[in-house]
């Protein structure tokens, strides 16, 4: 198998895809750890319903747990990893950046703060200065 993270947010700062990658690191030596029963084949049955949620709501979307058999949003499965993997990360020196992860899940990430502006300003331009300003650490 393979392991695919499809990022829930537009990270528009160094830090912010740093914590990201931490993330999947920590994320790794869990499931290498064995914590996880292997999926199975029908799991596979709400791949596509799941990444439409992830796609179109971002940290709002409902997710399909297809072992457990019940629907929970992305935000509170995102939070729920973090808590499984956190002595992970914190064996591989990345506790702070899970932290990180945390604050913003529960906060407006940064794909959330683009639709916003956009949404307000009515423009792609004002999106653009948005994630400029992030970046260069001035927003």
């Amino acid at each position: 198998g393979t392991i695919e993270l499809r990022v829930c947010d537009t990270p528009l700062t160094v830090e912010h895809a740093a914590a990201l990658a931490a993330y999947l690191q920590a994320l790794c030596s869990y499931l290498l750890a064995g914590n996880e029963a292997p999926p199975r084949e029908d799991d596979y049955l709400v791949y596509n319903y799941n990444r439409f949620q992830a796609c179109r709501f971002g940290l709002d979307g409902n997710i399909v747990l297809p072992q457990e058999h019940q629907q929970v949003s992305l935000r509170d499965d995102i939070l729920a990893t973090l808590a499984r993997i956190a002595a992970h990360a914190e064996r591989l020196g990345s506790g702070a950046a899970l932290t990180h992860l945390s604050h913003v899940t529960k906060a407006v990430g940064d794909a959330e703060q683009l639709r916003i502006v956009h949404e307000h300003e009515g423009s792609v331009e004002a999106m653009v200065n948005l994630a400029l300003g992030k970046f260069r650490g001035e927003v």
